[in-house]
């Protein structure tokens, strides 16, 4: 912390944004032209890498300070538990904190949103209030219950298999709006805070409102285009350049939305004094894949529209400039903690994980990814801090679904594909090597190929750029447990509700989940 420090917090994740379709980034249509002006006051990240390539286990991380296999919270374990979070540290040191999101995982039932005084979530089908209070008490009592754990899956995937029919038009877009509101009124309610927001228009389906959708998709119907990845990942679907351009002039109207609705929290800030006290930060949890590599969505691969995310960080220790130089979104922990002058590290409750503040994870220090002066036990800090590290545990949801729509087609899925795989991966700003347990690995030269189109693993051609990061995943993997090497059953079935005692299974019905 220095004496220019800023006394508050605003954290924004534009859920499932692609660095690609940003103005600040180059995109050659204009759909943030407020970000574009926020980046003339901000360091803009080109090399900034997501811990895993979807929600869950990245806001893990981001509230703990931890990668995935540490922290936990993945598809078949739902939960972020035994790990003090940012908000439950900032909340003892005296911070408002709120969290508001439309995104079902962002909720008490999942635990990620634990230390937050003030949360709401404006998911469509699973409200805020149905996931808080004594609900999320009762589902967290049967969650204790290990033959219904699975059951959690269940739900999240019922939840969002809803949305995809339901959500649309006026439904889908009026959440954004009311979550910069209720963002507002937190900050205006209080004094030295940490606000956190989750914004998740980009996210499939694609419902733009007809403003934007006119000036990017022009005469497009939502409803007639492919809003559902695993029909296409599983082969049971088709998709054509023209209507992948549909997809994509969608998705760019979406991101449109976000855009407005930041610039009128940003504004609101200037407006009351607010914006230079306040160290805004701005990124995706994730990105989004449009037919490369054979894949929609952001399940099965670790390819850089996805894991290399947009970053844009306004500091008073950080220059308005572009920076080349790799960092990890797990690095946020720290740079907020730093911020605000919090050591972090104490428990919140008994038994708890906590990390504390490492300076040579926080944006600002002078010491940044100087990785020999580490202070915590950090199994990513390998070398001269030119790594990141990536983690995807197997998606439990989206291949159950996936196998629905291959099944329905009439299509088998192999099992010894990406669809069943667990991948890890080490990065640097010029090579990336993908460990993964079912299929051969993936190696690229990003430097000289962007695309990834040409897997270099295995090569004999001494690349020494592949070879020092393959080793350097090697290391990561020492350090977090061990490599993963013994491929996962296939079986994604579940016969929990079968195991559910007569009340539980009342209890789901009255709930309208069973019938």
């Amino acid at each position: 912390m220095t004496a220019e420090s800023p006394e508050n917090v605003l954290f924004v994740v534009m859920d499932t944004v692609r660095k690609d379709h940003l103005t600040p980034y180059g995109y050659d249509r204009p759909t943030t032209p407020g970000l574009d002006r926020f980046a003339d006051e901000a360091t803009v990240f080109e090399q900034a890498v997501a811990p895993a390539p979807w929600t869950l286990p990245v806001h893990a991380s981001l509230f703990t300070g931890m990668y995935p296999s540490q922290h936990g919270a993945d598809q078949e374990n739902p939960y972020l538990e035994g790990a003090t979070t940012l908000a439950e540290t900032l909340s003892a040191a005296g911070y408002d904190t709120a969290c508001y999101s439309s995104n079902a995982w962002i909720t008490p039932y999942t635990h990620l949103t634990d230390g937050f005084a003030e949360q709401d979530n404006f998911f469509e089908v699973m409200p805020g209030e149905f996931l808080s209070g004594p609900l999320a008490k009762a589902w967290k009592t049967m969650n204790d219950n290990d033959a219904l754990r699975t059951l959690a899956d269940k739900l999240v995937s019922l939840g969002n298999t809803a949305h995809e029919y339901l959500a649309g038009g006026e439904g889908a877009d009026s959440k954004t709006p009311a979550v910069v509101d209720q963002t507002i009124d937190f900050i205006d309610d209080s004094e030295e805070f940490f606000a956190f927001v989750n914004l998740m228009d980009a996210h499939l389906p694609y419902h733009p409102p007809e403003e934007y959708k006119e000036r990017f998709a022009p005469g497009v119907d939502s409803t007639d285009v492919c809003q559902n990845s695993k029909e296409y990942n599983a082969g049971a679907y088709e998709i054509d350049d023209d209507e992948w351009a549909d997809i994509r002039g969608l998705y760019d109207a979406e991101i449109a939305h976000i855009d407005d609705q930041l610039t009128r929290l940003f504004d609101h800030l200037k407006e009351t004094d607010r914006w230079d006290d306040t160290m805004v930060v701005v990124c995706a949890d994730h990105g989004e894949l449009h037919g490369e590599h054979g894949l929609y969505g952001h399940e099965f691969c670790l390819y850089d529209p996805l894991i290399n995310v947009p970053l844009m960080v306004k500091h008073p220790d950080l220059d308005a400039e572009r920076r080349d130089d790799q960092v990890e979104l797990i690095d946020l922990y720290h740079t907020v903690l730093d911020s605000l002058g919090v050591e972090g590290g104490d428990p919140a409750n008994p038994g708890d994980d906590a990390v504390g503040l490492d300076r040579t994870r926080s944006l600002p220090s002078a010491d940044y990814r100087e990785f020999a002066q580490a202070s915590n036990d950090d199994p990513g800090q390998r070398r001269d801090g030119e790594y990141a590290f990536v983690e995807y545990s197997r998606p439990v949801v989206e291949l159950k679904q996936l196998e629905e729509k291959a099944s329905s087609a009439g299509i088998t899925l192999p099992e010894d594909s990406r669809f069943y795989s667990r991948m890890r991966a080490a990065r640097r700003t010029d090579a990336k090597y993908v460990r993964i347990d079912r299929i051969p690995d993936e190696a690229y030269r990003i430097d000289a190929d962007p695309e990834e189109t040409e897997n270099v693993a295995g090569d004999d051609t001494g690349d020494e750029a592949i070879a020092e990061t393959e080793a350097a995943l090697a290391e990561f993997e020492d350090a977090i447990g061990g490599a993963w090497t013994d491929a996962l059953d296939t079986d994604v079935s579940d016969d929990s509700v079968d195991q559910m005692d007569d009340e539980a299974q009342d209890r789901l019905r009255d709930l309208g989940y069973l019938e």
